[in-house]
């Protein structure tokens, strides 16, 4: 890419691509700079810093994870919604390991922050998929933090290599699936557990 064609966008997106291939820790400016075929100073005009760097990867990496979600679990709900979800979170984790890291450590730097619309995007993804359990509104904070806290975890152990036990990860992820669902739905049933609001 010359040096005339770089904009914050492009730039943003080749250094996407290219925590995904080394690992977002390894990410430097000189690095990036090579893959472009520019010089270092030159980025520094599209991006104040590497840190504004990582933020801008956090910000598309959100982006992108919530449309993902969004997309893969229209048109389903309960446990349909759950697994489509838990494999659309593992194909993005396992495709784009370094986009996911920088996104699940950032935080917005203000309010008018480009990564709060966009955690909130992610996080609408997340709401709409526990929306067919039509939850009290005093669980549903719980149930979301559980998502929120359990897909991404299996799906970073997995890309990470942590499982190393000979049985299938898909396995794992159903039967995750299936708890999590009857445990949602043992909580609306009028017969079913409860759990404290607080």
């Amino acid at each position: 890419m010359s040096r005339g064609r770089l904009a914050a966008s492009s730039v943003t997106e080749a250094a996407a691509v290219l925590v995904d291939e080394i690992g977002f820790e390894r990410l430097t400016m000189g690095l990036l700079a090579q893959r472009l075929q520019v010089k270092t100073p030159s980025l520094y005009k599209h991006v104040t810093s590497q840190a504004d760097l990582a933020h801008r990867i956090a910000v598309l990496a959100a982006t992108e994870l919530g449309d993902t979600l969004r997309d893969a679990t229209q048109g389903v709900a309960g446990g349909d919604a759950l697994a489509a979800a838990a494999r659309a979170l593992r194909t993005y984790v396992r495709e784009h390991p370094g986009r996911y890291a920088a996104v699940s450590g950032a935080r917005p730097d203000g309010s008018d922050d480009p990564l709060i619309p966009a955690r909130s995007r992610l996080l609408s993804s997340f709401t709409a998929v526990l929306r067919g359990y039509r939850l009290d509104p005093r669980q549903e904070i719980h149930a979301l933090r559980m998502l929120r806290s359990v897909m991404p975890g299996i799906a970073m152990a997995e890309a990470a290599g942590g499982f190393q036990i000979d049985v299938d990860v898909d396995d794992s992820v159903t039967w995750m699936i299936t708890f999590i669902d009857n445990g949602l739905r043992a909580i609306t049933s009028p017969s079913g557990m409860r759990c404290p609001a607080h």
